[in-house]
């Protein structure tokens, strides 16, 4: 298998539910910010409303930092959009929720589980250029921290404009980065 990791981010295209409309989503709609494709296995669920209420309520802050959500599922827009009708918990979602309902994106980035038809709980931070620079897989019982997720987009571009630092464990932004060198080998 090809490693993901700073590959670009494959051409797709899919309908999405946003603001109350049904539109199209493509590759070419992510290029030049920074995006978060944030796969769930399926509406009407458990744990999926959790994380996407999550992601919603830290939607400002994301914004703020020049990023765009995308959540996906390979339910259909209308789907979506039924959902949204339904719980006053999605309502709450600004963000576009594009719609994989033959797999394609799910496949093209490595969380399809053919068997059941659904994506595991994928997150891919891509940057203004469409090259990946953040990969979180999780099982799918397994709920994801919006606030851990803003803090590695936050490092992402850190380090993109931050030639020749990198950024430690736990690095929060404000906190001290390192310039990888021979004087620091074994120091840390």
């Amino acid at each position: 298998m090809e490693p993901i990791l700073n590959s670009q981010l494959p051409e797709f295209s899919v309908q999405a539910f946003h603001n109350g409309a049904f539109k199209t989503v493509t590759n070419n709609d992510l290029k030049g910010k920074w995006a978060i494709l944030f796969f769930y296995p399926a509406d009407f669920t458990f744990v999926c409303p959790t994380e996407l209420v999550d992601m919603a309520e830290k939607y400002d802050q994301f914004k703020a930092m020049g990023v765009e959500i995308y959540s996906v599922s390979t339910d259909s827009h209308f789907v979506h959009k039924a959902w949204h009708d339904a719980s006053e918990s999605i309502r709450k979602i600004q963000y576009p929720m594009l719609a994989d309902p033959t797999g394609t994106l799910s496949r093209a980035l490595g969380v399809y589980i053919e068997e059941e038809g659904m994506a595991y709980r994928g997150t891919f931070v891509v940057n203004p250029e469409g090259k990946i620079k953040v990969v979180e897989l999780n099982d799918n019982n397994i709920g994801r921290d919006a606030s851990e997720l803003l803090r590695k987009v936050e490092a992402a571009q850190f380090v993109a404009s931050h030639h020749g630092e990198v950024c430690p464990a736990k690095w929060k932004k404000g906190e001290s980065t390192l310039k990888p060198s021979i004087d620091l080998v074994g120091k840390i």
